[in-house]
């Protein structure tokens, strides 16, 4: 990834700080895109990322995203759709104006993402392409009760990521796209969680046949894989980084 450019969004803390810090640390030249104007600014100088204001739902702050890219750097190769955010609410419990801006952050966001993205990279020279790497969840596969906006939006960037990937592939536009499934990672969204129930850490490590939970350096690592041209016959696919968590069938004894 050496002089590579890529965008990060939602790099102010949590998998997208690690992101940041992996990338950097590879010599990628790196945005860091997030509406934590504080965090960001704070992640971006201590590795030398640059830091710019996003919040990715509007498209107007897409469109002039995209407008600084190509007159700060004349280029994209990458881009690391990471945003979101949880609701900690059931299909009981959820209201639409919940509903709708969990969406309009995790989905639509992204989506957006996607087509600056691509635009940008149909640009890059001497050969157009690059890589999309969207943060979907092991909830993509395996849904939890508590928040039903969340597990819709995360199962939801499975059919986003693949339909973005066939585009780009029967289009020849030589863009690659590909979604990575964190499970439980101690991070910003989880731990108001954890404040509240500490006791609960036990059975977080448990749901995984490793018998602990991830970090953001390891989901980092797996999104560089796939940013980086080694990755370069994988499109459309789905990178779980969850320790088993989906593979294992619950158990009798």
């Amino acid at each position: 990834m050496q002089d590579k450019v890529t965008l990060i969004t939602g790099g102010a803390s949590g998998i997208g700080e690690g992101m940041v810090r992996r990338f950097c640390a590879e010599g990628a030249r790196v945005i860091l895109a997030d509406i934590n104007e504080a965090g960001g600014r704070d992640v971006a100088a201590s590795c030398g990322a640059e830091f710019y204001h996003l919040d990715v739902t509007s498209e107007s702050d897409w469109a002039a995203l995209a407008a600084h890219v190509r007159s700060e750097y004349g280029r994209l190769d990458a881009l690391l759709n990471n945003a979101g955010i949880v609701s900690s609410q059931s299909i009981v419990d959820v209201d639409v104006a919940t509903w709708n801006r969990l969406l309009a952050i995790n989905l639509t966001g992204m989506m957006l993402g996607c087509q600056t993205a691509i635009a940008l990279m149909g640009e890059n020279k001497p050969t157009a392409g690059g890589s999309i790497v969207n943060t979907a969840s092991s909830t993509s596969y395996l849904a939890i009760p508590g928040d039903v906006a969340y597990v819709t939006s995360k199962a939801g960037v499975v059919g986003l990521t693949k339909s973005v990937a066939v585009f780009c592939a029967t289009e020849g536009l030589n863009v690659r796209c590909n979604s990575i499934h964190p499970g439980a990672t101690p991070t910003a969204i989880l731990q108001p969680a954890l404040d509240a129930a500490p006791e609960i850490v036990p059975n977080l490590e448990r749901m995984s046949p490793l018998k602990r939970m991830g970090s953001a350096a390891e989901v980092a690592a797996m999104a560089l894989f796939l940013a980086s041209d080694e990755a370069s016959y994988c499109t459309g696919g789905q990178f779980p980084v969850e320790g088993g968590t989906v593979s294992e069938h619950p158990r009798m004894f």
